[in-house]
């Protein structure tokens, strides 16, 4: 096999993804307003509470609907993880992901191209949100929309790896809720999404600590700084440790002669 077959590979599996996307409009619809309800609700009851931006210059004094806004981009992304994950779940219990994984193209370029495909449509969700949130006066640079792409991709690509390494564990599709609801909100609500971690290291050094740790939360900064023309050197480093990690774990659980899909295959 050559690049074009796995470029037709890659192609292939992308298009599904995203038919898939198109034609469950409750995925779609859920996507743009769980984020978008927060961001009314959260920015309506704090407005007047927090007003201090940890977005450079630090000394800048903004809404808090523009300090949230990154958060929700990041929390776009998680959950479109989860859901590809849960996607991998529904096609092993159906039998259509054994026709995928016994093809001749290595495990883990399918699990890498499954990964892109969900991190491509996340990156759409996200630029439509942040087209809707201008009506919130959330308006970064226009660099910035520019600049926070590659950070939309590497974050979503950790967070989707998350996602894939959760689904190899899950033996049936009914857990996957519980599992989701599990992992989703004690990473979102440890992490800068809401809050800025000084604030956190005030109320609690120890959840301070999990913050820091929190793969979510070098998500959110990634994003944050990326949407206002900075870098942040420190979470770009995290996110792509953790993005090895996970991926790692990934190829290995989806692995039957090693993995988890073996473990549980002895099992039954």
């Amino acid at each position: 096999m050559n690049a074009r077959h796995y470029g037709r590979c890659l192609a292939g599996i992308v298009r599904r993804e995203a038919l898939r996307w198109l034609n469950q409009r409750g995925r779609f619809v859920s996507a743009l307003v769980r984020p978008l309800v927060w961001l009314a609700i959260f920015a309506a009851g704090f407005h007047f509470v927090l007003g201090v931006s940890i977005i450079p210059p630090y000394e800048t004094y903004i809404p808090y609907e523009v300090y949230i806004a990154p958060g929700l981009l990041a929390m776009i992304q998680l959950f479109n993880g989860m859901q590809s994950s849960l996607s991998m779940v529904y096609d092993r219990e159906m039998g259509s992901m054994k026709t995928l994984m016994i093809s001749p193209f290595p495990r883990w370029f399918l699990l890498v191209a499954k990964l892109l495909a969900g991190v491509a449509v996340s990156v759409v969700q996200a630029y439509i949100f942040l087209a809707i949130a201008w009506f919130w006066d959330i308006t970064p640079p226009l660099s910035g929309y520019v600049a926070v792409l590659p950070a939309l991709i590497l974050a979503g690509l950790m967070l989707g790896a998350l996602g894939l390494v959760l689904s190899s564990f899950i033996r049936q599709l009914e857990n996957f809720a519980g599992v989701m609801n599990f992992v989703i909100f004690p990473m979102f609500f440890t992490s800068s999404a809401l809050y800025p971690l000084w604030r956190v290291q005030e109320a609690s050094p120890a959840i301070y600590w999990l913050s820091e740790i929190n793969p979510f939360t070098h998500a959110t900064e990634l994003i944050r700084f990326a949407l206002y023309d900075r870098f942040n050197a420190l979470s770009a480093l995290v996110v792509c440790g953790y993005l090895v990690v996970f991926v790692a774990l990934a190829v290995w659980g989806y692995d039957p002669g090693r993995g988890l899909m073996a473990r549980r295959a002895g099992a039954e």
